[in-house]
């Protein structure tokens, strides 16, 4: 499936190539420095668990509430980190045991797989016990947002399965079938024109209406666990549809390089605009698009180098990096009510371009920056260490 992804995009939005110039190298060493040491103030050390968000009060930088969740991402960006050659300014070891210890924080098919996903990756000798201590292959009947048919969850578990498979090659040759009806019930969700749904079909009004409109997350997700189950399993079908998908979000990105937040599964279009969400722009659609175009030996990078222009190109012309709180800013939105008003009204015709009412969200949130790490701390592995300021 080798090939310029270009020529399946009309002309007029396809980047100019972007080399990995001495530049651009320079940049990702930069935002790789800044997502390391960002995370240190987000990390509870009592705890062990990294916090749910930081965010910019009367009383300076607050840390606010824990997140296992953003922990389990988190530890994958450091471990990307150590694998370059830069040790991680928090040890992963004791925080993965302390997210080991007990396991009932686990009660969605997401989380489960974002742990299959993390274990894999940094302790693939514990994943017979994980398997079979939370019973991993019930886990699409027993879980909510798996009967439902939750996209995001969806991917998380089939990126989770695919990265044990792996890890260890046929040593769990019972996860084979769960990973193919997770792949099939994925794919169910996943429009003509390449956009995934919110969730699955539904005769409900309401998940009517979610099943055609997605989020950025629900398409960037199953790019990268597609992908995944693709080469995992050796199947090419998957990668065709990670494919479509990706070719669909490329088409559809602004003109500053933004890849917005509603998509609409019937027409392929991008319906809601705002918010803007940097960890969009710099982590989790590099992530996605690195990894899908490693496997089809094709290049993102005109997209990928884009979207990351507008961190610091955007519609109100902020830099959404903040060199000295050492974080990037979480999104550039507009009040709720309007932004929910336009997807329902962008459903019935072309989308809407007012930027007004816009603001900068002043918060950040680890997995932010951990997905930053997993996208770019190898892109150079030649210059990745010494990071630490």
């Amino acid at each position: 499936m080798p090939g310029n992804v270009g020529a399946r995009i009309s002309s007029g939005n396809v980047p100019v190539q972007i080399a990995e110039s001495e530049d651009v190298q320079r940049d990702n060493r930069r935002r790789v420095a800044l997502a390391m040491n960002g995370l240190v103030p987000m990390f509870d050390p009592q705890a062990q668990l990294f916090c749910f968000k930081l965010e910019r009060t009367a009383a300076g930088l607050t840390r606010k509430g824990l997140s296992r969740r953003y922990t389990v991402i988190s530890l994958m960006g450091l471990h990307e980190l150590e694998k370059r050659g830069t040790p991680s300014p928090i040890a992963i070891q004791p925080v993965l045991d302390g997210l080991l210890a007990n396991t009932d924080w686990v009660d969605n098919v997401g989380d489960l797989g974002l742990l299959l996903w993390l274990c894999a990756l940094t302790a693939p000798q514990c994943l017979e016990e994980i398997v079979s201590g939370l019973d991993v292959q019930s886990a699409l009947t027993r879980y909510r947002g798996a009967r439902q048919g939750c996209t995001m969850e969806l991917a998380w578990f089939l990126a989770g399965l695919s990265h044990v498979s792996l890890a260890q090659p046929g040593q769990f040759s019972e996860l084979r079938d769960v990973a193919f009806r997770t792949y099939k019930l994925l794919r169910k969700n996943q429009g003509e024109q390449g956009i995934f749904g919110h969730v699955a079909r539904s005769r409900n009004i309401f998940d009517m209406l979610r099943s055609r409109i997605g989020h950025f997350a629900d398409q960037v997700y199953p790019i990268y666990a597609l992908t995944k189950f693709g080469q995992a399993f050796r199947y090419e079908k998957a990668t065709e549809s990670a494919l479509d998908c990706a070719l669909a979000i490329c088409q559809a990105q602004g003109a500053l390089g933004q890849w917005w937040w509603h998509y609409d599964g019937t027409s392929g279009q991008a319906i809601g605009e705002f918010p803007v969400y940097s960890v969009h722009q710099h982590g989790m659609a590099p992530m996605a698009l690195f990894a899908l175009g490693e496997a089809i030996q094709s290049d993102f990078s005109p997209w990928i180098y884009k979207g990351l222009r507008w961190i610091k190109d955007n519609e109100l012309d902020f830099d959404m990096e903040d060199a000295p709180a050492k974080l990037v800013w979480r999104c550039i939105s507009r009040p709720a009510l309007k932004r929910y008003w336009t997807v329902i009204i962008n459903t019935l015709g072309p989308r809407q371009g007012s930027k007004e009412d816009l603001e900068v969200v002043f918060e950040c949130r680890p997995y932010e920056l951990g997905w930053l790490l997993y996208a770019f701390a190898g892109r150079d592995e030649s210059s990745v260490a010494g990071l630490s300021s």
